[in-house]
């Protein structure tokens, strides 16, 4: 039975998968198994900005596809196992799930811009936390809190600011009740309260 599953590569935490640029003859169409995977992109000043965090089922590396340049690096986020994938064997029910994929990344790309162009930060902060909340980096506490496993640098990076700017407002979101602070990892106490701070405009 043909298959377009090339092999299955295993990546630590803050390994980097791919690299900016033009892809490779090596490269292929990528398909996490396990863990997350984040796209960031970094600016001539080291600015990061990440772009989609990809689950398992979800593709990335598409520009194999067109041989565009590749404009972000590929990081796991967790112990992560991907699929190197043959884009000419893909099967019709992979083309599809591809094709659904790619349409519901430029959805969060609008989204994205959107909450950039038109959010505080306290409310950008507040959508982050949520997504993270459904990831691989996502953990439940006895008492049944659900939290996250991320540094301020990480949530500067998800939502277009600095770590100095993001400590800031992640300890107004302490003070207020709508999170609980850790080493490494925030604890989502309010998730209501967030929910509706992740919809406000500026």
């Amino acid at each position: 039975m043909q298959t377009s599953v090339l092999d299955t590569l295993t990546f630590d935490p803050g390994e980097i998968i791919l690299y900016p640029g033009a892809p490779s003859p090596k490269d292929q169409l990528y398909r996490v198994r396990e863990g997350l995977v984040r796209l960031q992109s970094v600016d001539d000043e080291g600015n990061a900005l990440t772009l989609r965090f990809v689950r398992p089922g979800e593709f990335f590396g598409e520009e194999v596809l067109s041989g565009t340049e590749r404009p972000y690096f590929a990081e796991a986020v967790t112990e992560t196992k991907v699929d190197a994938l043959a884009p000419n064997q893909l099967s019709p029910q992979e083309l599809s799930s591809l094709v659904q994929g790619l349409v519901k990344a430029l959805g969060q790309t609008y989204q994205t811009i959107q909450r950039i162009s038109g959010q505080r930060l306290k409310n950008r902060i507040a959508a982050a936390l949520l997504e993270l909340a459904r990831t691989p980096v996502a953990f439940t506490e006895k008492n049944g809190r659900v939290g996250v496993r991320a540094t301020h640098d990480e949530i500067a990076s998800a939502v277009g600011s600095v770590r100095e700017t993001v400590t800031k407002v992640i300890g107004e979101l302490t003070r207020e009740g709508y999170i609980r602070s850790g080493y490494g990892k925030l604890v989502l106490e309010n998730i209501k309260g967030l929910e509706q701070l992740s919809k406000e405009a500026a």
